[in-house]
């Protein structure tokens, strides 16, 4: 197995999709319970989580490293979250389909993409035409600060490149509004 590529304040566009492609996230409490310890995570190996989307059978985040590198958390999120799921559910074996991957962000250009990428993820799966109505994204926070995504999500580095807010919801939503099937399309 190739070692990744690790160095302080990387950037990393991690994906982790459900063994099989199965559902990874059954209920609300699931996500919570994901939310919970990417938290935990975060406190105890600190590092910036900049986006995320919990799909149903799959995860997207936007990290930036400070001083570990995301294997030190990623493995015990995961390894935790699945005694969790597969302990409520009686199930056995592997949850996730392999080892996450984590994608190194190169510049500013591609962290602004995938941030973007990240947040339209359910209006390309077709779960919402906007997406400030998906619950388990950061996007809606980017919009209007929750305070119980305030000690999760860093938005300010990401909106620093951007007028204002509004510009970054132009940004995200004019990838969305040329999608195909989009009803502003006609």
């Amino acid at each position: 197995m190739r070692k990744r590529r690790w160095f302080p304040k990387a950037w990393y566009h991690i994906t982790a999709r459900g063994n099989r492609k199965a559902e990874i996230f059954y209920d609300d409490r699931d996500r919570f319970k994901y939310l919970e310890l990417l938290r935990e995570a975060k406190f105890s190996h600190p590092f910036h989580l900049h986006s995320f989307c919990l799909m149903s059978n799959h995860v997207h985040l936007l990290i930036e490293t400070i001083d570990i590198p995301p294997g030190t958390f990623m493995k015990d999120l995961h390894s935790q979250y699945a005694i969790y799921f597969n302990k409520k559910y009686g199930f056995t074996g592997h949850l996730f389909q392999g080892p996450y991957k984590a994608q190194l962000q190169g510049d500013v250009n591609a962290i602004l993409q995938v941030s973007r990428y990240i947040h339209l993820n359910p209006c390309r799966a077709l779960l919402t035409f906007n997406p400030e109505d998906y619950k388990w994204s950061s996007y809606s926070h980017y919009l209007s600060p929750s305070p119980f995504y305030s000690d999760l999500i860093t938005t300010s580095t990401i909106l620093s490149y951007f007028k204002d807010i509004k510009q970054y919801e132009f940004f995200v939503q004019l990838e969305n509004k040329v999608r195909p099937g989009h009803p502003s399309n006609g």
